[in-house]
């Protein structure tokens, strides 16, 4: 898959920033704190498509885990709305 390179240059910024926070012991709540500035990066990558992201999620572990926390995130809200 050809990405471009701000398709390539958002997911490595996001990927070393959960990298350190991982490293310093941060768990999930504060992570979306640190990096609620991310959130815009990530939609407009989210927005480029299922294949996009399958592919940077395989490239870049860190950013796999952010994902991952908003995956969770996201259903957990989507539940609560429906109780």
């Amino acid at each position: 898959m050809n990405l471009s390179t701000e398709q390539l240059q958002m997911p490595a910024l996001i990927d070393a920033k959960m990298q350190r926070l991982l490293r310093e012991g941060h768990d999930e709540v504060s992570i979306i704190g640190e990096m609620f500035d991310c959130m815009p990066f990530f939609k407009m990558l989210l927005d480029s498509g299922q294949d996009t992201m399958n592919e940077l999620c395989r490239r870049f572990s860190g950013f796999y885990h952010y994902a991952k926390i908003l995956e969770t995130l996201a259903a957990s809200i989507q539940s609560r709305e429906k109780s």
